[in-house]
This record gives C-alpha cells, structure tokens and sequence, in this order.
C-alpha cells in the first residue's frame, strides 16, 4: 500500500463516499466537513499540489470542479460555495496530494472569510513590484 492517503482511496483501498470519477479525476465527501456536501476533488495521477500539477488537465479540472460544484449546491440547496485548496504545510495542507474543496455555503451557517489585512504606507508598491520579478 502506498503511503499516499489519496493515492489508496483512488486505488480502492480505502472506502470513501465518491461522488464522481472519471478518467482523471475522483470526487468523494470530506470525512470532517466543514457544511454538508463539502467534497474533495482529486487528480487520480499523484502531484502534490497546484505549482505540480500537470498542465494537460488543468482544462479538464476546471470543467469537473464546476459539474461537482454544480451537483453539489443544487443536493445541498446552498447558497453558494467556497472553492479552495491549501498549498503547502504553511496553508494548511496536511495531505500532499493536489486536493481541491468544495464547500458549500449557506446565508447563516456562521463561518466568515479570512481576516483582513492592511498594507503599511508604500508596502503594495514594493510587494507587487517583487511579485511582477518573478513572472
């Protein structure tokens, strides 16, 4: 068995509750959901995360995340959903296969966004100018 969690729930061995799959990716609900319906959206092929991610599916990722998206707003009768992936152990990435969540969203279910910051006087500036050096 490989040490890759993702990886063995693909390979069927280790159950979970998939809601989709097809030849490159696999979509199954979240053991600890952050609302009901929060699902994962995995590539079948393992990479760790986004900056690994092969560019041939980034396509076809974008089409399934919509679809499961779609499935599972109108299921939940949500009011929106959040879609969002942890890069990283600094994000909060905790399994190091690529996973994208869809977590749906509801007017009063408590939760916010993340906390806002403000840049210090000249700080944006100099920030995006050491963003732009790397593109």
């Amino acid at each position: 068995m490989t040490a890759c969690l993702f990886c063995n729930i693909v390979s069927g061995k280790i159950p979970c509750s998939k809601i989709y799959e097809d030849d490159e990716f696999f979509a199954f609900l979240d053991l600890y959901p952050i609302n009901r319906g929060h699902t994962l959206v995995i590539p079948k092929t393992h990479c760790k995360n986004l900056l690994d991610f092969p560019k041939i599916q980034e396509t076809d990722l974008m089409e399934v995340l919509k679809k499961v998206a779609d499935a599972v707003m109108r299921a939940t009768k949500a009011d929106g959903f959040n879609l969002g992936m942890n890069n990283g152990k600094a994000s909060g990435q905790v399994i190091h296969h690529a996973h994208f969540h869809i977590i749906p969203r509801f007017e009063k279910d408590g939760l916010s966004s993340w906390p806002n910051k403000e840049y210090r006087k000249g700080e944006i500036d100099k920030t995006r100018d050491e963003i732009v050096k790397f593109l």
